[in-house]
């Protein structure tokens, strides 16, 4: 059973940035594709980022284009999501989800439905 706990939220004045982190136990080599998503109040989950661990391949969704570095560490099964200018709006819970690539070795596409791991989320909160 892969477990993942995500660390390094809290509270930041806009402008700002953070370091989230991943930790995956209990990991099957196999399921190397790791996402962030993140769910603000009241709306749905969304998909900001993904990796595959090993190739390094990354993937950003536009909502958050050019202000997101996802990486991981292969040895450490830990994967980070920097974002930099934080804006209020990115006040939310974040979520780490995790699952097999596709054939060809591509992750799988930012839907929550398509990942079948997740941690029990981190929320960010952006002071104005």
């Amino acid at each position: 059973q892969v477990q993942l706990v995500e660390s390094g939220g809290g509270s930041v004045q806009a402008g700002g940035s953070l370091r989230l982190s991943c930790a995956a136990s209990g990991y099957k080599y196999d399921f190397n594709c790791m996402a962030w998503f993140r769910q603000a109040p009241a709306k749905e989950r969304e998909g900001v980022a993904r990796v595959v661990l090993g190739s390094g391949t990354t993937y950003y969704a536009d909502s958050m284009a050019g202000r997101l570095t996802i990486s991981g560490d292969n040895a450490k099964n830990t994967v980070y999501l920097h974002i930099n200018a934080l804006e209020p709006e990115d006040t939310a819970m974040y979520y780490c989800a995790s699952n097999r690539p596709l054939i060809g070795g591509v992750c799988p596409a930012l839907v929550e439905s398509n990942y079948d791991y997740w941690g029990q989320g981190i929320q960010v909160t952006v002071s104005s």
